[in-house]
C-alpha cells in the first residue's frame, strides 16, 4: 500500500503536492479537534478524569502508527528499526510534545493520576532497557549492543493488558479524580457508544492523514533539493509521533492540558508494552538494540522521563511550568543533534 501511494505521489507535479499537503494538514487538524472534543465528552459522560481518557483510549488511537511501523519493520527483518521507532517516539513524546505544550501553557497535573501512571511510565522505560541488556556480556554492551527477546515481547503484551485493566479499576474506585468540564459541553441525549464511534473516526482521521502527509512532505522536500540529512532529522524523525503532537497541541489550545499530559504518559507506556512488545513478539530473534542505543538513545529516553518526574516534583500550583518545558525541549533537540552527528548521517 505504501509503495502504491509513493508511486502515485512521485508522478504528481509540485503544485499538486503543495495542495495535497494543505488538504492533509487540514484533515489532521480537523481530526484532532474532533478527537479532543469527543475525548472530553467521554470523560464527562463516564465521569472519569480527562487524563485517564488521554492515557488509555486516546493514546491507543494515536499510538497505532508506531505499532504499525515497528511490527512491519520486525516482519521485514529490520528489528533495530522497530525498536528505534519505539524508543525515539518516547523521546519525542516526552521531550518535544510535552516541552512544546508546557511552553504554550503550564500543564495541569493530577497528583494521584501522575503518581500512579507516571511511575508506570518511568518503570516501563527502565524495564525496556533492562530487558535489552545482555548481563552475561555487559562489558561489551556499547559495542555489541543487546536484544529484546521474543518472550519478553509476549510478557510486555501481557503487562499491557494488566495495565489497562488496572487503570479502569483505579477509575472505578474513584482514586483518580480531577475536575471535569461543564456538563453543557455534552448534549444530554448523547450516548457513550456514539461518542466512542466519533472518537474512533477522529483517531482514524488523525492517523491516516498524518500517514498520507509524511510521504507528500518528503517528496516535496526532495523536489526542492532539501538535503537528505535534514529530511531524516526532521520529517522522518517525528513522523509517527505526529498524531500525538497535533492532538496534544489541540488539547492545550482548547484549555484541556491534562488530556495532553495523559496522552503523552499513556503513549510512552504503550510504546514499550504495545509497540516494542508487539514487534518483539512477531520476531523470532527479538529486537536488536545496537551499541549506540546504550550509548545515546536509552540514556536519552531515561533522561527525559526522569526530567519529567523531577518537573512534577518541583511543579508549583499543580502545574508543569514553562521552565521545565524548555528543559524538556532542549534535551530533545540536543539528543536529535547528537543522534545524527554521532552516526555521521
Amino acid at each position: 500500500m505504501q509503495t502504491v501511494i509513493q508511486n502515485i505521489i512521485e508522478g504528481l507535479p509540485l503544485p499538486v503536492l503543495f495542495t495535497l499537503a494543505g488538504v492533509f494538514m487540514y484533515m489532521l487538524g480537523k481530526g484532532a479537534d474532533i478527537l479532543v472534543d469527543e475525548a472530553i465528552s467521554l470523560s464527562v459522560k463516564w465521569n472519569v478524569p480527562k487524563m485517564f481518557v488521554g492515557a488509555t483510549i486516546v493514546s491507543l488511537g494515536t499510538t497505532f502508527p508506531e505499532a504499525a511501523v515497528s511490527v512491519t519493520a520486525a516482519v521485514k527483518g529490520e528489528p533495530d528499526l522497530a525498536l528505534g521507532n519505539a524508543v525515539g517516539s518516547i523521546i519525542c513524546d516526552t521531550g518535544l510534545i510535552l516541552g512544546l505544550c508546557a511552553l504554550i501553557s503550564p500543564l495541569p497535573l493530577n497528583r494521584d493520576f501522575i503518581n500512579r501512571h507516571g511511575l508506570i511510565q518511568v518503570g516501563s522505560g527502565f524495564l525496556l532497557v533492562v530487558s535489552c541488556t545482555p548481563f552475561l556480556a555487559v562489558d561489551a554492551v556499547f559495542t555489541d549492543g543487546g536484544r529484546l527477546p521474543q518472550y519478553m515481547g509476549v510478557i510486555f503484551l501481557i503487562l499491557l493488558v494488566a495495565y489497562m485493566v488496572q487503570s479502569f479499576r483505579w477509575v472505578q474506585n474513584g482514586r483518580n479524580v480531577d475536575s471535569v468540564p461543564d456538563e453543557n459541553i455534552l448534549p444530554k441525549k448523547s450516548k457513550a457508544f456514539f461518542i466512542i464511534v466519533k472518537l474512533s473516526f477522529a483517531s482514524f482521521l488523525v492517523v491516516s492523514s498524518s500517514q498520507m502527509l509524511i510521504p507528500v512532505v518528503l517528496e516535496t522536500a526532495v523536489r526542492l533539493s532539501v538535503p537528505s540529512s535534514i529530511i531524516s532529522a526532521t520529517v522522518v524523525a517525528f513522523g509517527t509521533s505526529l498524531p500525538e503532537l497535533i492532538t496534544a497541541l489541540t488539547a492545550v489550545r482548547k484549555g484541556y492540558g491534562e488530556l495532553a499530559v495523559g496522552n503523552v504518559i499513556g503513549a510512552d507506556i504503550l510504546n514499550v508494552l504495545f509497540v516494542a512488545g508487539a514487534a518483539a513478539s512477531v520476531s523470532k530473534g527479538g529486537l536488536v538494540a545496537p551499541g549506540h542505543f546504550f550509548e545515546l538513545l536509552f540514556p536519552a529516553m531515561l533522561l527525559v522521563l526522569l526530567i519529567f518526574r523531577i518537573g512534577i516534583g518541583f511543579s508549583s500550583k499543580g502545574k508543569l511550568n514553562r521552565q521545565f518545558g524548555m528543559v524538556l525541549l532542549t534535551v530533545y533537540l540536543l539528543v536529535t543533534y547528537l543522534s545524527y552527528t554521532s552516526l555521521k548521517v
